[in-house]
């Protein structure tokens, strides 16, 4: 006896879940929380990976966001200043390794401009050269703290710049955005050749106290400290003790988790960078036995 069903060559659990997939895709209006359930059913049947899911989840995730929400603050920026003088600069961009700077005035409540690194190479070559920072200087782009980053990324892309300047209602500068901000949002932390090298080493400063990066694969760490963390809830260090905070800690937090203490070592308004790791019960036990 025939079956006319198409889908009868597959098992029950697979012919349920092409079901949903149809079902959902065919109601009208789609609601988001439905499409994230989605991943998480696809993600828990092995259909798609962690890092899949992570980045649906994170393209989801834009859609909801504005700008103010994943902005570096006006206190982190780094700045030049429009009257700082060539030497000042070069030791500026030496130092931190950027591709482009927001210029500011002397209150840096107004942006001159923004200067290309790459723009003032030809002059940083030829010590002897005669240059002035404002003949270097590229408009800057202007946003509100309220711009949705969705549609700031089609923006990015469509006029080919990179980074934006947020300002609020009254006109003033509240912080900038790149695109690698955006795009970390969706694929996670996106290092170049300058970032610090041996990000995931753990580094040991002591007999029981270690310097470790926040993005340390979990297996890493669990082989290095002896210690049990679930790779299911996350896959670097730096997720489990975000998770464990509850919310985005700053710089000098410590929390006890799995024997370990952890000490925010470093860490901006977006995520954790470094963490100190001590082992007290080690500790301890090490000092009684020296008495």
């Amino acid at each position: 006896m025939s079956d006319d069903n198409p889908h009868s060559g597959i098992g029950s659990a697979a012919r349920q879940w092409l079901e949903k997939i149809t079902s959902l895709f065919a109601a009208e209006p789609q609601d988001v929380s439905d499409l994230e359930e989605i991943f998480a059913e696809a993600n828990a049947r092995r259909l798609i990976d962690n890092d899949t899911k992570g980045m649906l989840q994170g393209v989801l995730g834009i859609s909801k966001m504005r700008a103010r929400d994943i902005m570096v603050p006006r206190a982190q920026m780094t700045t030049i200043d429009i009257d700082q003088n060539p030497d000042e600069i070069l030791a500026l961009l030496h130092e931190n390794n950027h591709s482009r700077y927001p210029v500011v005035n002397e209150d840096k409540d107004h942006i001159e401009g923004i200067l290309l690194v790459k723009d003032l190479l030809h002059y940083a070559l030829k010590p002897d050269s005669q240059w002035q920072l404002r003949d270097l200087l590229r408009p800057a782009v202007i946003i509100p703290e309220s711009k949705r980053v969705d549609a700031l990324l089609k923006e990015f892309r469509q006029k080919r710049y990179h980074m934006a300047i947020v300002v609020d209602e009254y006109g003033g500068v509240s912080g900038l955005i790149t695109i690698e901000d955006i795009l970390e949002q969706i694929v996670g932390d996106i290092e170049d050749e300058h970032d610090e090298q041996g990000n995931s080493d753990i580094r040991r400063l002591g007999s029981h106290v270690y310097l470790v990066s926040a993005l340390t694969p979990l297996d890493d760490f669990n082989e290095a400290f002896g210690t049990h963390f679930d790779e299911e809830e996350a896959s670097t260090i730096g997720g489990i003790v975000l998770h464990s905070f509850g919310h985005m800690p700053v710089k000098g937090e410590t929390l006890e988790l799995g024997g370990l203490i952890f000490k925010v070592n470093k860490a901006n308004n977006r995520r954790l960078l470094q963490l100190h790791v001590v082992k007290p019960k080690i500790q301890q036990e090490e000092a009684s036995d020296a008495e």
